[in-house]
């Protein structure tokens, strides 16, 4: 495998994790760190401000979306073999922001996901409910939508990307072999097999190693540190987008995987 091009930039890996981000971001001339963001705004505020971020999150949300959700995720699902499941399908603005208020109660959760799958069938074609693993990620989808259309020209470099897609990439265009988790736990062989990977891509052996910052599960911590090295090539120039050219949502911001 060809490790991606080193970038001058700073660039940064970020994924949603039960503390709120936990982000791999590396310095020109410096090994990379990992933290812990409770807000996607702070990250962006304690980085340079060229610094380039790939966020393990959707980006640009259409009024209206097809079969398997937004373009984006029909192409890299299609590379992704065995490992496809892992890319869910994102339905429209309207349904996305459909539900905002928190939620108390298990009973107010299913019920709020209930009324937002209502609008994404009626936003949908042919019309589809929304995964309870897509509802989940929701209110990070709005708070990143809501960090770019608040600081116009911030989404030319923060940029959408996925893990598995990412693994593809750096694995010579060849899907993982085995899953991350099994049954909702940690897979030792999957974790080891990116583990590999990444260490083939550059990074230190003892730093894939190392334990996750608190608030972040281990497979975080390797989908960020992926993440990165996709921020990497799109600051070399060097990343792929599904689709190519990027497509543009109602309000302007691409609607991409970077790979």
């Amino acid at each position: 495998m060809t490790p991606p091009a080193a970038s001058a930039a700073t660039v940064a890996g970020v994924d949603g994790c039960r503390a709120g981000w936990i982000a791999v971001i590396r310095r020109p001339g410096a090994a990379p760190e990992a933290a812990i963001f409770a807000r996607l705004a702070d990250l962006v505020d304690a980085l340079d401000p060229q610094a380039v971020i790939a966020v393990d999150m959707p980006i640009g949300l259409p009024e209206r979306v097809g079969h398997g959700g937004r373009g984006p995720e029909r192409l890299v699902r299609e590379k992704l073999g065995a490992r496809q499941s892992s890319v869910f399908s994102i339905p429209s603005r309207a349904a996305v922001f459909a539900e905002e208020a928190a939620f108390t109660t298990v009973e107010a959760w299913y019920g709020a996901h209930r009324r937002a799958s209502a609008v994404a069938r009626a936003t949908s074609e042919p019309p589809r409910a929304i995964s309870i693993q897509a509802f989940g990620i929701f209110p990070k989808i709005r708070e990143l939508d809501g960090l770019l259309r608040e600081r116009p020209g911030l989404s030319e470099r923060v940029i959408e990307s996925h893990p598995e897609a990412a693994f593809w990439r750096l694995n010579g265009e060849r899907a993982m072999q085995t899953p991350k988790k099994v049954r909702r736990k940690v897979n030792p062989e999957g974790m080891e097999e990116r583990k590999a990977l990444l260490a083939g891509c550059g990074l230190a052996r003892a730093f894939l190693d190392a334990v996750p910052p608190r608030g972040a599960g281990a497979d975080d911590y390797l989908d960020a540190a992926a993440m990165m090295l996709v921020a990497g090539r799109h600051a070399a120039g060097e990343a792929l987008p599904f689709p190519d050219p990027p497509g543009r949502d109602g309000w302007g911001l691409p609607v991409a995987i970077w790979t």
